[in-house]
């Protein structure tokens, strides 16, 4: 590892702490206009973010190429972590919390669009917090990295190793540079339009501005996040079906939603299997959860209904938005949920969990090996949209379902020996790791991690951090094989 290398690091990271003491420049604007008395505390805490930024650009200017694609996995994961770092500023600096480890908390709850918090009373929260909350999800479900790829044509760098380190669960952009980059400024476009239709959606239906751009924020990015304690439950059914609309987008992979959008549906034959596999799910689980809520709780059809479309979907996209405390749902119903969360949206999309596109390949490959045990000299690939997958491809997602369980199991354990009890360390750490946020028991429902001891706290935001560089990124740098020669 060159020296130049990691110099050249420490330059782009200028270039994103710029970006990002840009963006808390915009919460002057709630500040201002609902005068909370946090004006300076965002001003001091994005002027000093900028000029930590600009420094770190303009001392390794010189540095402005990076050569060892290893390095590439290593910036990523600092991006994430010096983004969240300094996202704690306007938590701390605005006074909404004295505690450095609830503000990483939820700096990297925000930063990961992962949805848990740490704030019982979010509503009363100054309103330049409240953005800076939505904007962090906003942004970071999309992907730091991504926004930066898309709108930085020279960055000095292997972009599709940026690529694939950042979205190990997005399509393959292939190893031309040019594609990839294509292909991120095109999902990028869809997440823009999305974002304004919804914003639009929400406030023609009666709600105010304000409530609409941070609930599309959050929500269109699968993150969570809301101005109100009670999540999206106090909003308009019509409001609640808005927003279901926005998560379910959301949970879609976004290259087949541009190619809709432009008519181009010759081009989708490819992403059909994926497609019907996260329609055919959601539609059966919100079936189920709907049947249960009406038959086992004895709740309206209308509102069973309403419940189960919302909560469902929410659950899927591992987007985190409470309609009902589901905590208090007959218990196969809570698990569903969870499940669903394991399970997440689509490859491509901003939800997180092992995507439908994975847990299909897997499903398919039990059932060739099964047949292999039946009929030992018949060959029976695993297709996926018609053609057969390599077994490199089945390997790699065999490897990730190993690890990810791994993980999840490690979760756990690591919860509880944090103190926290048994049925909450389960739920934290599919919260967590999966990007849902919620969990079971206080941190559930309408819950925040506010009770979680500071160890707990910092292990689940490794926990997210892990999950939304899905795994591998993560855990690549800790093998002493990545940095030999």
């Amino acid at each position: 590892m060159k020296s130049s290398d990691i110099k050249a690091v420490h330059r782009f990271l200028g270039t994103y702490l710029i970006a990002e003491g840009g963006l808390m420049a915009l919460c002057l604007i709630p500040a201002l206009h609902f005068g909370d008395g946090t004006a300076l505390p965002i001003t001091l805490s994005a002027m000093f973010t900028l000029a930590i930024g600009v420094l770190l650009r303009q001392r390794y200017k010189a540095f402005h190429t990076i050569e060892d694609r290893r390095i590439a996995y290593l910036l990523v994961v600092m991006i994430w972590v010096v983004m969240s770092l300094f996202a704690t500023l306007p938590f701390l600096t605005t006074g909404s919390t004295t505690s450095f480890t609830a503000a990483w908390f939820e700096s990297m709850s925000g930063v990961t669009s992962c949805g848990a918090t740490v704030f019982p009373e979010v509503g009363t929260l100054p309103a330049s917090v409240l953005l800076w909350r939505s904007m962090t999800q906003w942004f970071g479900g999309f992907g730091i990295v991504l926004i930066v790829l898309a709108l930085t044509p020279r960055l000095g760098i292997n972009k599709f190793a940026l690529y694939s380190a950042e979205a190990s669960g997005a399509d393959n952009a292939g190893r031309n540079t040019v594609r990839t980059v294509v292909t991120v400024r095109r999902t990028l476009a869809v997440y823009l339009m999305l974002t304004l239709a919804f914003i639009v959606a929400l406030y023609l239906s009666g709600m105010q501005l304000w409530d609409a751009v941070n609930l599309t924020f959050t929500n269109i990015s699968s993150g969570g996040f809301s101005v109100n304690t009670d999540s999206i439950a106090s909003v308009t059914p019509l409001q609640q079906y808005i927003l279901a609309a926005a998560m379910f987008f959301s949970g879609m992979n976004f290259t087949m939603l541009f190619l809709l959008f432009t008519f181009r549906w010759k081009q989708l034959g490819h992403k059909f299997d994926q497609l019907r596999a996260y329609i055919a799910v959601y539609l059966l689980a919100a079936t189920f959860v709907t049947m249960g809520l009406h038959w086992h709780s004895g709740i309206a059809w209308g509102d069973s209904i309403r419940l189960g479309v919302v909560q469902t979907v929410s659950a899927l996209t591992t987007t985190g938005s409470v309609v009902a405390d589901y905590t208090l749902w007959w218990t196969p119903l809570t698990f569903l949920l969870l499940m669903l969360a394991i399970s997440g949206g689509m490859a491509g999309s901003t939800s997180g969990g092992l995507k439908i596109m994975r847990v299909l390949i897997l499903l398919r490959n039990a059932r060739a090996i099964l047949r292999n045990r039946l009929h030992p000299n018949v060959v029976n690939p695993v297709r996926l949209n018609g053609k057969p997958i390599s077994g490199h491809l089945a390997n790699n997602v065999m490897v990730i379902f190993i690890v990810f369980g791994a993980s999840l199991m490690l979760g756990v354990m690591g919860l509880m020996l944090c103190g926290v009890n048994p049925s909450e360390s389960i739920g934290a750490s599919v919260g967590c790791l999966t990007g849902y946020g919620p969990g079971l028991g206080a941190s559930g429902g309408f819950g925040s991690y506010a009770h979680f001891p500071p160890a707990a706290l910092w292990f689940s935001s490794f926990l997210m951090l892990m999950g939304r560089l899905e795994c591998m990124t993560l855990i690549v740098l800790l093998l002493p094989r990545f940095w030999r020669r």
